[in-house]
């Protein structure tokens, strides 16, 4: 193949997604043949001593999401398979360092990096002895998680566990300066080169800044501290990602890297920048399986966040994301907080805008209250009231979703667990399937 003639990009994404139809469109904008590898079309076969997959592509691009998956590992062994046969964007064995937060500290810190102190116990007693060494406030994470979920800010006496349902929990150092407004910077980092860089300023009633909680965003990829610049780099580089979303923090002594995302959505970045990485992570792929790009042209189309339906979206892809797993009326699900799980019932509640939890079974699992309080509607009336709102996982089927649950007492009502449309938006709801047999007869006023 001669750098002129076309490659074939392929981008690994089982879900579909901005940014993957993003950089589909980037790759065949810029005169190159696609295939989006997903469950409608996507093999692999051994056929007398000979490998192949299907379909066939010179490169891949791996937008894998890793984060919400129950067992990350099978998906990753998906990847590790297909990066034998064809060079590969994001190689399974950065991804696995990289969305392992205590696996990005340690590789971070073991070149020199700085990043926030941290405590991984494999026991909660070691895991609380070590608390004292973080002061009055603490942060306490899942060591895989997303969307700023799975995050919560512990004092001295919350009670704390090594896992929060079947993730590994650690605690970190959080790292702020005083009498300035919370934030952190995403630097977008492509084939060793920053492509654009935002502030992201947390929402009146949280400390956390992710995009998806509702954080507002600003413009830094003019203004960005070289040394904030030179740290994403070279975290994107330690960790092996050729494209990545960095995240830093500005503390009294300088900058710390906290996350190195192999995953970051495109949405806020351009909504900040006017700068879509996707035609720079094309770019990178093309010209790794030996191709041409003009590069005028990736900078030109790089003003654009084109996430329009590609030419590689396999037909069935359109009826597979508008039906999605079924959820029953009544489902058993699995609350995990800091100190704990339970299997409870739920009942979904397509009227609720968010999931809604009983306060004794808040306390129960450590779930909180997070320290701020939401405006909560009722589905059934126009007045809305405070709630306390805690941080929550809910494992549904096998599915795990972190959200930011209202508290109130049901005690004295059916379930002690609503599960509202931040959940049920994945879902298809069923209102004949209940797992306890029949609906009450009376229905419950519910939010």
């Amino acid at each position: 193949m001669s750098g002129a003639d076309p490659v074939t990009v392929g981008v690994l994404s089982l879900h579909t997604s901005k940014e993957t139809k993003a950089i589909l469109n980037a790759a065949e904008d810029l005169g190159h043949d696609t295939e989006w590898l997903r469950a409608e079309n996507t093999s692999v076969s051994v056929t007398d001593g000979t490998p192949v997959l299907e379909p066939d592509v010179d490169v891949i691009a791996n937008r894998m999401l890793l984060s919400n998956t129950e067992q990350p590992a099978e998906e990753l062994g998906l990847a590790n398979t297909f990066t034998q046969l064809v060079p590969m964007l994001n190689e399974p064995n950065t991804v696995l360092t990289a969305i392992h937060k205590l696996s990005t500290a340690t590789a971070l810190a073991s070149n020199e990096i700085r990043t926030p102190d941290v405590t991984l116990a494999l026991s909660g007693d070691r895991l609380n002895a070590a608390r004292e060494r973080y002061g009055e406030e603490a942060v306490y994470k899942t060591a895989i998680g997303t969307h700023g979920g799975g995050t919560w800010k512990v004092g001295p006496d919350d009670p704390i566990n090594a896992k929060v349902g079947n993730r590994y929990a650690f605690l970190q150092e959080l790292v702020d300066q005083e009498d300035v407004r919370h934030r952190d910077l995403r630097v977008y980092v492509v084939g060793g080169e920053v492509v654009a860089a935002m502030y992201r300023y947390a929402p009146d009633n949280d400390w956390r800044t992710n995009v998806a909680l509702g954080g507002s965003v600003e413009d830094a990829t003019d203004d960005l501290p070289e040394e904030a610049a030179e740290m994403a780099r070279q975290a994107a580089g330690v960790v092996g990602l050729d494209y990545a979303g960095v995240d830093l923090v500005e503390g009294d002594e300088g900058w710390y890297v906290l996350e190195v995302n192999p995953t970051a959505g495109f949405k806020g970045l351009y909504e900040a920048t006017q700068v879509s990485p996707a035609p720079y992570i094309a770019k990178l792929a093309i010209e790794r399986a030996g191709g041409e790009v003009d590069d005028d042209r990736v900078r030109e189309i790089a003003n654009v966040l084109d996430d329009s339906r590609p030419t590689a979206q396999p037909p069935d892809a359109v009826t597979s994301a508008t039906e999605p797993a079924v959820i029953g009326y009544t489902e058993e699900v699995v609350l995990s907080g800091t100190s704990g799980s339970k299997t409870v019932l739920a009942k979904s509640d397509t009227g609720a805008t968010r999931t809604s939890i009983d306060t004794g079974l808040a306390a129960d699992i450590g779930a909180g209250p997070i320290k701020s309080i939401t405006r909560v509607r009722s589905g059934s009336s126009k007045q809305s009231k405070s709630r306390p709102v805690v941080d929550v996982v809910v494992g549904v089927g096998g599915n795990q979703h972190t959200v930011t649950a209202s508290v109130e007492d049901r005690s004295h009502m059916d379930y002690p667990v609503i599960l509202g449309r931040d959940i049920l938006e994945n879902y298809q709801v069923d209102v004949s399937r209940r797992i306890d047999g029949d609906a009450p007869d009376t229905p419950e006023e519910e939010e």
